[in-house]
């Protein structure tokens, strides 16, 4: 699958809605799975702190189909425009990290022809060393 069509797929699940002042499904997410299966998630702004990142539902909805190997991801955001490619947060970049060891290699989509692997955008991952 190439960029635009994981672009286009996540641009597809935009519907913002706003629920006072907070704002739902205004960023959307795409992934592409290891075994080829593509799954979407939205975002959802609290209050409160407990919402979550559009890539966090799209993840969610990958597990729930017993699946945990991310080949690519995207993000998309659009406010009364044109569509942005937006890079994952730091707290997605560890969650994708943390759900399989093999997502440090995961092609995150930067733009419709620029991408990079999760490890780029990581600080280092490794557990530390004894300083004795």
């Amino acid at each position: 699958m190439i960029n635009d069509e994981l672009i286009d797929a996540a641009a597809a699940v935009l519907h913002p809605y706003h629920v006072d002042d907070r704002l739902f499904g205004d960023v959307a997410s795409a992934l592409l799975t290891e075994a080829g299966n593509v799954y979407v998630g939205v975002c959802i702004d609290t209050a409160s702190g407990t919402g979550f990142c559009a890539e966090h539902a799209a993840i969610a909805a990958m597990v729930t189909a017993r699946e945990y190997k991310i080949a690519k991801i995207v993000a998309v955001w659009r406010d009364n425009g044109p569509l942005h490619v937006l890079a994952p947060c730091g707290r997605c970049r560890e969650f994708i990290r943390q759900i399989d060891p093999s997502n440090l290699d995961t092609e995150v989509i930067l733009g419709r022809r620029r991408t990079t692997p999760l490890r780029t955008l990581l600080p280092e991952t490794d557990w530390p060393s004894p300083v004795d």
